[in-house]
């Protein structure tokens, strides 16, 4: 409990909360996207095995987490670096060892961590549908179709919290991204069919 505060303080200092919260919204939007893509191409595709569809999605998601943890850290730890060296010439200090230089170390790591796990995190849900075919549970509908309600469900909560965020209708937020993935499926449907 001790570290989560210290954690939530150094974020706080380092003014990371809104960057957090934008990161996982939008690399989440970025896995939803990437998996109901995935998934409508192997749709309109020849039949492929369950297994084949499962590890090739499964690939794509932990390439989008690594992609994310990669990016976000290299670029982030150059702008907290960035921004304590204008602290410190402000100051006339080293803050290395500071609560500021703490932040500036920590603040990366956890944008990063964010901005991997979200779009890892909603891929692997979006692949449920599968892995419960896979594994003999009966579904009500195909596991492709099951798998594309799923990225929807899940595009269209992503918009919701974007709504509460802005302070502006969840629902109206929720729709207009719910309409994103729409369009992205008839695009795939109508270039890949």
């Amino acid at each position: 409990m001790r570290l989560l505060k210290k954690a939530e303080f150094l974020l706080r200092i380092a003014h990371t909360h809104e960057i957090v919260r934008r990161y996982f919204i939008v690399n989440g939007f970025d896995g939803a996207l990437t998996m109901l893509g995935l998934i409508i191409g192997f749709l309109v595709s020849t039949p492929a095995e369950l297994s084949v569809i499962i590890n090739a999605c499964l690939g794509a998601a932990i390439a989008l987490g690594m992609s994310g943890v990669s990016s976000a850290y290299v670029s982030e730890s150059a702008e907290r670096q960035h921004a304590l060296g204008k602290l410190e010439g402000a100051m006339i200090s080293d803050l290395h060892n500071s609560a500021h230089g703490e932040a500036a170390r920590l603040a990366p790591l956890l944008i990063a961590l964010v901005n991997g796990s979200a779009p890892l995190f909603i891929s692997l849900l979006i692949l449920t549908p599968l892995w419960l075919s896979q594994a003999g549970v009966p579904l009500p509908l195909s596991p492709l179709y099951a798998a594309i309600i799923v990225a929807l469900l899940l595009t269209f909560f992503l918009g919701v919290l974007l709504g509460r965020i802005a302070n502006i209708s969840w629902l109206r937020s929720g729709i207009q991204t719910l309409l994103v993935a729409v369009m992205t499926a008839v695009l795939i449907f109508m270039f890949a069919g």
